[in-house]
């Protein structure tokens, strides 16, 4: 039984929108939810006028996008949840792929789709391109995506790969598994926290797979705009506290004393370079953020360590993407070691 579920904050018009191709390609093979973030606008109207047909979970408050989403399926019994952004354009037969790959491979915790740009419809989509990887000081890119160069779509990638993390705006995975591990963590809000849950589950020995002959088609940008001071905020915080909580012992001192100069150094050049002055604040908050509520997260770094399977995930690469990318000009995934 699969379950899609999609996390809906004052988007009437992107369900209005994007919603009805949902329906089409998937109602008969699975149930649609919506749960809806306490949406100042009319969505709930939009919801039970235009859409009676889906599941509607109403939440109390905006949970954010890791809290809400484990709020919202607490409510949902099913072997697959498909967590899916409102502003998706699904295909035809996109979930068959999915269910049949997962179906025949049990090792398998999650995958994702091709993760497709709506306006650009022969590139990828930032968010998650062809599956996501980290590289050794904690920077996430993607195979058809290294920083801000997104590659086109020419079949390159059209092949099952075992990756390191799934899109967020495409998660398809076990419900068994995202209880297991914890679920999404809630005190992330919003970004990073898929790549935090697909990270522990590779610790703990679980495989996440990128589907080529599945495809969807991605709006991105989701509530906030890609320059916007508390996404970068979000992005700067919760991605050093996803290295606190995952990185093995004897990697952790380095790689945080790394992170700590480039941190500064990407505020500098935001400022110097682009004249974002909000953007550079937001890495200073992010980073005073982050050492005020570490110590949070002791009991989670210690369980997660002890549920340690390997010593370094494969998939975790060992080289730098900003060696690669600003060195060697390396802007490919295709170029990279």
């Amino acid at each position: 039984m699969i379950a899609i579920v999609i996390l809906n904050w004052n988007g009437a018009k992107m369900l209005q929108k994007y919603l009805p191709s949902v329906l089409k390609y998937s109602q008969d093979k699975a149930e649609v939810w919506v749960a809806d973030n306490a949406s100042t606008d009319n969505s709930l109207t939009v919801l039970k006028e235009e859409f009676p047909e889906v599941h509607t979970i109403v939440l109390d408050r905006n949970y954010g996008f890791a809290e809400g989403y484990n709020k919202a399926l607490q409510q949902v019994e099913t072997e697959y949840y498909v967590l899916l952004n409102s502003d998706i354009e699904v295909t035809p037969n996109w979930l068959d792929p999915l269910v049949e790959f997962m179906d025949a491979h049990p090792e398998a915790c999650a995958c994702q789709p091709k993760l497709l740009s709506i306006f650009h419809r022969d590139s990828f989509e930032y968010a998650g391109a062809a599956g996501g990887y980290i590289d050794r000081l904690g920077y996430p890119f993607c195979r058809g995506r290294v920083f801000d160069i997104v590659e086109k779509d020419n079949c390159q990638y059209d092949n099952v790969e075992e990756v390191l993390w799934a899109t967020g705006a495409c998660l398809f995975i076990r419900s068994k598994d995202y209880w297991m591990t914890g679920a999404l963590d809630g005190r992330f809000f919003a970004h990073n926290e898929e790549i935090d849950l697909c990270w522990r589950l590779r610790i703990m020995g679980r495989h996440i797979y990128f589907i080529p002959d599945s495809k969807v088609y991605h709006v991105g940008g989701g509530t906030l705009p890609k320059s916007n001071p508390m996404k970068t905020f979000l992005n700067f915080r919760n991605n050093l506290t996803m290295l606190y909580k995952n990185l093995p012992e004897k990697e952790l001192r380095k790689v945080m004393i790394w992170r700590w100069v480039l941190d500064y150094v990407a505020a500098f050049q935001t400022l110097i370079l682009a004249g974002k002055w909000g953007d550079c604040k937001a890495i200073f908050k992010a980073r005073y953020a982050f050492y005020k509520w570490k110590h949070e997260f002791d009991a989670d770094r210690a369980r997660i360590q002890a549920l340690r399977k390997e010593e370094y995930v494969p998939q975790r690469k060992r080289y730098s993407i900003l060696w690669e990318y600003y060195v060697k000009r390396h802007h490919k995934y295709s170029e990279l070691p």
